[in-house]
């Protein structure tokens, strides 16, 4: 089913609930997956071995994984702000996620807590769009060797790992070999497996009774879990809401120059003359995606704002404020949203049951502190604002 196919949707997401009956006909329809995945708990996992995890630890810190030594995987995905987010000399939470030094990204770092389980529930690829693929691994690999991301040939990165006594000798016992690039990036999966949500009111069924009536919501009048199914709390599948376009993308130069340089290197066609995020477009060619994203998951949003796919909302009430008005009214192709009929006391109880699905505090780990031998360039932070 395309784009303007689809129903107009009365939900914060999806299918209005006094549509299901006709949607459920549909082959391959929202109305199928959200039966086939209610909402619960994530299940258990075995987790990888303690000491292939703490290889996985050190290179999330190693700004060595960076081509030119300045940035890792934390600075974007920092472990005090829920794996995600940066936050701006002011100390306040970026819209938008830098990048590789000399250059800004123009979307939301998502968060990495729970990404262990996405694939689970979901074949859908990572990122906004979903261009990179469903492999974690795969996914951990293009992010390292992205220009605009970590900038790493993974040839250096193999020579970095067999200079660095540390990473020899984990090698050795996590693989009974040298070290490689490949061996790096399974022992950054095995680490990210780790990163979970834990003591989450949802999943031990303690909601508050506010909460509770959010629940209610969430699966009825609402209809948030049309796209917001399963226990990831995400279909997978790409929608147009509306969000309106953050304007710092095409008004900083290197941000700008990001973006057309990614829409350039995915055969978008006439990607000079774009002034908006084309979204999943950048995969499917069909106009009618231009501006639709991957749901993403609810779960952690306590902890990890902004929201959307370039951070346009500071808080979890704006967004729901957002989906009651029925999503944006600027672009032509937002058609899968009508406006909600609740008011204030109930879209209270809507984000009280929202923040359920995340723990009470933010899972985090300890950092890694590494000696280096040189001086990277420290100041970019500051240049950057």
């Amino acid at each position: 089913m395309t784009l303007l196919e689809k129903p107009a949707l009365n939900s914060c997401c999806t299918v209005a609930a006094v549509l299901l009956t006709l949607a459920l006909s549909a082959p391959g329809s929202i109305a199928q997956a959200r039966d086939r995945q209610e909402i619960g708990p994530l299940p258990e996992k075995a987790p990888p071995s303690a000491a292939l995890v703490e290889m996985g630890r050190r290179l999330f810190f190693d700004v060595r994984v960076s081509g030119d030594g300045a940035i890792s995987c934390a600075t974007c995905h920092d472990p005090g702000q829920g794996f995600t987010r940066q936050l701006d000399k002011e100390r306040q939470p970026m819209a938008l996620s830098d990048a590789y030094p000399g250059t800004r990204h123009f979307r939301n770092a998502p968060t990495l807590i729970n990404v262990a389980h996405k694939a689970d529930f979901s074949d859908a690829g990572w990122g906004w769009d979903g261009h990179m693929g469903a492999n974690l691994n795969d996914v951990i690999r293009d992010q390292i060797t992205e220009t605009m991301m970590m900038n790493m040939d993974m040839r250096l990165m193999h020579e970095r790992m067999k200079q660095d006594p540390v990473y020899v000798q984990m090698c050795q016992e996590n693989f009974n070999g040298e070290c490689s690039s490949g061996k790096g990036r399974k022992a950054l999966d095995a680490f990210m497996q780790t990163l979970v949500s834990k003591d989450v009111p949802f999943d031990q069924g303690t909601l508050s009774g506010e909460a509770e009536l959010g629940r209610i919501l969430f699966e009825g009048k609402a209809g948030c879990i049309g796209c917001h199914s399963g226990p990831y709390f995400s279909d997978g599948e790409p929608h147009n809401t509306g969000v309106p376009e953050n304007l710092d993308v095409f008004q900083d130069p290197l941000r700008h120059v990001t973006y057309r340089a990614v829409l350039t290197n995915h055969g978008v066609p006439k990607a000079d003359i774009w002034r908006r995020d084309v979204g999943y477009f950048l995969v499917s060619k069909d106009y009618r995606d231009v501006g639709s994203f991957i749901t993403p998951t609810l779960r952690e949003t306590a902890h990890t704002a902004p929201y959307m796919h370039n951070g346009m909302f500071q808080t979890l009430e704006e967004v729901v404020a957002f989906y009651v008005a029925g999503g944006g009214h600027d672009d032509p192709l937002a058609t899968e949203l009508q406006p909600l009929d609740l008011d204030r006391s109930e879209q209270a109880q809507l984000v009280a049951f929202v923040r359920a699905l995340s723990s009470p505090e933010a899972p985090t780990v300890e950092k890694v502190e590494i000696p280096l031998e040189y001086e990277p360039i420290d100041n970019w932070l500051e240049v950057r604002n």
